[in-house]
């Protein structure tokens, strides 16, 4: 009776682990291939699914999110005959499980033996020059070749980049020293054009300079004259004063001695002093008119006054 137990309980627990190995839950972005008796059933998108036990089982599991694939260097010869290596990266996304797992044996494979190829054939058109400088080309034709070549395996190929071109040291030694002559040539082009605007500027610096001299020279001798002749017009202003001056004093003078009516006697005396004046004690030879002769008389008078005074 034990026995009996024991063999119910264990096949009960066999018949749970069937059951629960037949539940199969689909992540997102996969699908399950599943045959039955070895031939293809259905292809079960994301969510819960049942098997049929020992009937039906999941060939594959296929992921749908778009993947990479990094392919190493491959040699391919351009059509100037320089061998180098380049090595891509394709980013590919399966867009029917089915034919992605009966369309071909080795899906990866295929890829990158399908890439070398066109890879060749695309760069064997090109010449070294145009291999360098046409990248996105390149990358656009094997891209298209690939697509509709993976087509057929329910695959697409979103994008296709050559990550590596590397040409033979002896090129690469070429391109070098070609690059250090460009940059030496750019270099001595910007000293040249750097020495032709410092000298402009420096030009330019003394042509205004010199303008500026000019100018100011200009205004200098516009304020020089109009000085000068500001101080000769005051100058002349200043004599002509003085003469009005002097003349006014001088009327003023005769209107005095006019008012003060002098008599005959102090009109001789300053005669003779005026004469004195003139003569200034020195040997000069004065002719005095016939009219004033009369005077003469009066010099002892004075000659005795000034005797007085001593």
């Amino acid at each position: 009776m034990g026995g009996l137990l024991v063999a119910f309980l264990i096949l009960v627990i066999l018949i749970l682990a069937v059951v629960v190995s037949c539940i199969k839950i689909v992540p997102q972005a996969h699908a399950y291939i599943v045959e039955r008796l070895g031939g293809y059933l259905a292809t079960w998108p994301v969510g819960l699914h049942l098997l049929i036990p020992f009937i039906d089982r999941v060939a594959k599991k296929v992921t749908l999110k778009e993947q990479v694939v990094d392919f190493p260097p491959q040699p391919v010869i351009t059509k100037d005959n320089v061998t180098m290596q380049i090595d891509t990266v394709v980013y590919f996304q399966i867009t029917d499980p089915k034919l992605y797992a009966y369309g071909v044996e080795n899906p990866l494979m295929a890829i990158e033996n399908l890439t070398a190829t066109t890879l060749r054939n695309i760069i064997g058109d090109l010449e070294l020059d145009e291999t360098l400088t046409s990248r996105e080309t390149i990358n656009t034709q094997m891209r298209a070749t690939l697509d509709v070549a993976t087509d057929p395996w329910g695959i697409k190929v979103n994008r296709v980049e050559l990550k590596n071109i590397i040409p033979p040291a002896a090129i690469q030694d070429a391109m070098e020293k070609q690059m250090k002559a460009e940059r030496e040539r750019r270099e001595a082009i910007l000293r040249a054009e750097g020495e032709k605007k410092s000298t402009v500027l420096v030009a330019e610096g003394k042509k205004e300079s010199a303008i500026l001299d000019a100018e100011a020279e200009k205004q200098a001798a516009i304020l020089r004259a109009e000085a000068k002749k500001e101080a000769t017009i005051r100058e002349a202003e200043g004599q002509a004063e003085a003469i009005l001056k002097i003349q006014q004093a001088n009327a003023d003078g005769l209107r005095m001695i006019k008012d003060a009516a002098p008599d005959q006697g102090v009109i001789q005396l300053k005669s003779l002093e005026a004469f004195a004046k003139a003569a200034d004690g020195k040997a000069t030879k004065i002719i005095i008119p016939s009219e004033i002769q009369g005077i003469a008389g009066l010099a002892k008078s004075v000659t005795e006054i000034a005797l007085e005074n001593k």
